[in-house]
């Protein structure tokens, strides 16, 4: 059984991360499973810290971006929409060069929180970054309004 509010292709959701800062970061979704997204991003010179290895921040922003995405595809967009509230990055090794490569999955799917769980891996599999995000889901009527979501 699928986690998601509807059926999605990855092609539909390229648009999510147009324009974005995801797409500055070269992220790419990859895949849609009934119970994760994956994506991918080149290691380049703009991705990394002065030490020439794949900055921390741009870790957690490819977290951010993979679990932001995934739990906005759980709800009725009509009525909520999902913000980040918290997130925790662990870097475990360093990369210097290539793809990275993260997947998200729940590990609490709730009425107003969600947490995921996303693993980053190198091209050998080796675990890079593990992260927990935690995501408000807010009511569009509690506040109105919605962000300008395409």
């Amino acid at each position: 059984m699928s986690i998601w509010y509807k059926s999605y292709t990855i092609e539909g959701l390229k648009e999510k991360i147009t324009n974005t800062l995801a797409e500055t970061l070269g992220i790419k979704l990859t895949e849609i499973t009934p119970d994760s997204l994956k994506c991918k991003m080149e290691v380049l010179q703009h991705t990394k810290q002065s030490m020439g290895i794949l900055h921390g921040g741009a870790s957690a922003a490819l977290c951010e971006t993979l679990g932001s995405i995934a739990s906005n595809l759980i709800v009725n967009p009509e009525k909520y929409y999902c913000l980040g509230l918290d997130i925790n990055a662990s870097h475990v090794r360093p990369v210097f060069n290539g793809y990275i490569y993260a997947i998200a999955k729940p590990v609490h799917l709730g009425r107003k929180t969600h947490i995921w769980r996303i693993n980053i891996t190198n091209e050998d599999g080796k675990l890079v970054c593990t992260s927990r995000l935690t995501m408000a889901v807010v009511s569009v009527d509690e506040h109105n309004n919605k962000p300008d979501n395409k």
